[in-house]
């Protein structure tokens, strides 16, 4: 019998655990911040018009440092060669290459070049703020526009 209140004294102490880690997992996952992601051609000017063409769409998450991000395109006049996150001094400035993300690359129905891209990055204080400050976009390079075929701002 005196084995029953230290059981149940046992079994309240690991109670108590799980309910805070699973209030703290839950905490966790509220704080993250949430990013959209919309991909437009860039700016171009009359010649680059006939190289240049598509759209997508995406979302990112911040949680503490982290940052995963993902979208889809689709309606590039060229095959996709590359995709990375810039950092402009404001929104709408464009900016260097900051981080790599990975590309892979599908055929739609109607032959034009489509796919998706995504990363996981762990980043700076200073990015991190620059990232809230909307000062990151995404670019994505083709063939026929080595310098950028489409781009989109990370927006809260």
């Amino acid at each position: 019998m005196a084995e029953a209140p230290r059981f149940r004294a046992r079994w309240a102490r690991v109670s108590l655990t799980l309910a805070c880690l699973v209030l703290t997992l839950l905490c966790a996952a509220q704080s993250a911040e949430k990013f959209r992601l919309r991909l437009t051609p860039v700016s171009m000017d009359a010649a680059m018009k006939v190289n240049i063409a598509g759209m997508g769409s995406g979302s990112a998450t911040l949680a503490g440092n982290k940052l995963n991000i993902q979208a889809t395109f689709d309606g590039l006049l060229s095959p996709v060669t590359n995709a990375q996150i810039h950092r402009g001094s404001a929104t709408g400035v464009r900016g260097p290459a900051i981080l790599d993300l990975t590309v892979s690359r599908t055929e739609s129905a109607s032959g034009e070049n489509a796919g998706s891209i995504s990363g996981a990055f762990e980043l700076t204080a200073e990015q991190v703020e620059s990232l809230r400050k909307g000062r990151f976009y995404v670019q994505i390079a083709s063939e026929k526009a080595p310098d950028g075929n489409l781009w989109g701002w990370l927006l809260p």
